[in-house]
């Protein structure tokens, strides 16, 4: 998934309308759509996760896969498998974060696919090396048909 047949990099993209408040929907590349708002204790509507939440389960969630993917290459089962991530806010952003791996597997069975399921996991490479952000400014179009980003 790292580059299409030409030896291009492969792009992927997400568009995020906000619908006031604290709320936005997120329209995916894939066709989904996610509801994204804060609890009503911080001004939100309650009627969606947190943005953070969505971090936090696009880390567990790509682990959890890597997991799998490692145990299958080996021959290995993983029955109950479940990852939890744990972020700890510090200000505007997590100053620690953290995977637990539960498995009816033995845990010296599961800890051997640590390493190997971290050197494939997109989320977890991506946040061990960060990236620059890069923020451009377009015109906007009102249109509410334009939900996704053109190919």
């Amino acid at each position: 998934m790292t580059e299409d047949g030409a030896g291009r990099p492969v792009t992927n993209s997400v568009v995020a309308r906000w619908e006031g408040g604290w709320r936005c929907r997120v329209a995916t590349g894939g066709g989904f759509e996610l509801v994204v708002d804060e609890p009503e204790s911080a001004g939100g509507t309650g009627s969606g996760p947190m943005p953070t939440d969505y971090f936090l389960a696009a880390m567990a969630s790509c682990y959890a896969l890597a997991l799998a993917w490692a145990a299958g290459k080996r021959g290995i089962t993983v029955p109950g498998l479940a990852v939890t991530a744990t972020g700890t806010y510090d200000g505007p952003r997590f100053s620690r974060l953290q995977l637990s791996v539960a498995s009816a597997a033995p845990p010296g069975v599961v800890e051997r696919l640590t390493e190997p399921a971290l050197r494939v996991c997109y989320v977890s490479n991506t946040i061990a090396d960060s990236p620059p952000i890069e923020v451009t400014v377009e015109a906007s179009d009102p249109s509410p048909d334009r939900q996704t980003p053109a190919p």
